[in-house]
């Protein structure tokens, strides 16, 4: 099964205040039929990871192919509950005491991070909720060590020394965590390593949870492969509960960030002044860093015009990159950042004082409509 994607941003540009982020409901249920096919096809369940993305105002497109929400912590519990309305699975690192309760009576799922936890917590849990521990599987193949969850020293999951099976009464799942942006022969090691080191634990369990960083809907992404291995997995275990909680997956290519060029410069190169900022609105280009694409932009000096793309705060290094043009970008024009519907706007900051982007969606009707839009007050709360 293949994803179609054709963009029509361009037929409301005009009509889109900036800066924007926009998604496109289209671009949307097409990775979302794509999930549904791998649900379908593999007996899996699969959640949407609210770190990743947590634009609710799609959720009603989200819920009628996904089976819920994976959250880190109380407050996206919260949203699941009252946006989203179907299983809740809750995993942190650590959970507090004056946040527990609500979030055990918000969860079906809830995945602790260490047995020292889990044995501070077991008495709340019992006939409440399903408990899981986080493990760590000590493979990963991200090569930023920044996102790797089974780096040296991590402090995600237990490893096989410090697992503990004597305090597993009560506990019915597994949760791994190990991909970044990766493909399914990733999962396929990961799970091998998994298996390797917690295999014998697994029939006594309910239901293994294989995270997220699934790239599946990344054009290049083996969708046979990976529900081949679910399957498998299944026949190894007597057809347990496998869940999948990708969250960039979901909104992977679904919508942009637009900008406008409000000045000019030269200093050795021209370089375009936008009032949209790479260090507050699109965080991972620099903490990845990885270049954003540009629609109709090529890389420097591949078309006639080069220029350096600048954001509006006092940061130094607060740049997208050097991009070129087919014609020289003028004062006014909309500069349209690919793919920015994900690990965006949920980790977004109002740092120098610079406005939020506003929410917006192009209808599957074709029109367009601002959800939000944010101000002075947004920011003063922050601080």
């Amino acid at each position: 099964m293949k994803i179609k994607r054709v963009s029509k941003i361009d037929s409301v540009l005009k009509e889109i205040p900036t800066p924007c982020y926009v998604l496109e409901e289209e671009l949307l249920r097409e990775n979302l039929k794509l999930l549904k096919y791998v649900k379908d096809k593999s007996g899996a369940k699969i959640l949407l990871a609210l770190k990743g993305y947590a634009f609710y105002e799609s959720f009603p497109m989200i819920r009628e192919y996904l089976d819920g929400c994976c959250s880190s912590g109380l407050h996206e519990s919260i949203l699941a509950k009252e946006e989203f309305g179907k299983e809740i699975h809750t995993y942190s690192p650590v959970f507090k005491d004056d946040e527990i309760d609500e979030i055990i009576e918000l969860s079906n799922h809830i995945t602790f991070n260490s047995f020292s936890q889990y044995q501070r917590y077991k008495d709340k849990t019992k006939g409440k909720v399903s408990v899981g521990i986080r493990v760590n599987p000590q493979l990963s193949f991200s090569t930023v060590a920044h996102y790797n969850p089974c780096a040296m020293n991590s402090r995600l999951g237990v490893t096989i020394v410090e697992f503990k099976p004597e305090l597993l009464e009560g506990v019915e799942g597994l949760h791994f965590h190990a991909l970044c942006e990766e493909n399914a022969g990733a999962l396929e090691a990961v799970l091998g390593s998994f298996e390797e080191k917690f295999g014998k634990y697994i029939p006594q369990m309910k239901w293994v949870n294989f995270g997220g960083g699934h790239h599946i809907t990344r054009d290049d992404y083996d969708v046979e492969k990976l529900i081949k291995i679910i399957k498998d997995f299944k026949d190894r275990y007597d057809n347990i509960e496998v869940y999948l909680e990708p969250g960039e997956a979901i909104g992977w290519q679904s919508g942009v960030l637009i900008a406008t060029v409000v000045d000019i410069v030269h200093n050795g190169i021209d370089i375009a002044l936008l009032d949209t900022s790479a260090e507050a609105h699109m965080p991972d280009t620099i903490i990845m860093p990885y270049r954003v694409e540009v629609r109709d932009a090529g890389k420097e000096g591949e078309k006639r015009y080069t220029i350096k793309l600048g954001g509006n705060s006092c940061l130094a290094g607060d740049f997208m990159g050097n991009y070129s043009f087919d014609r020289k970008l003028k004062i006014g024009d909309k500069i349209i950042f690919e793919d920015q519907m994900h690990y965006t706007f949920v980790k977004n900051t109002t740092f120098n004082g610079v406005r939020l982007p506003s929410l917006g969606i192009l209808r599957e009707n074709g029109e367009y409509e601002t959800i939000k839009s944010f101000d002075y007050n947004d920011y003063k709360r922050r601080i």
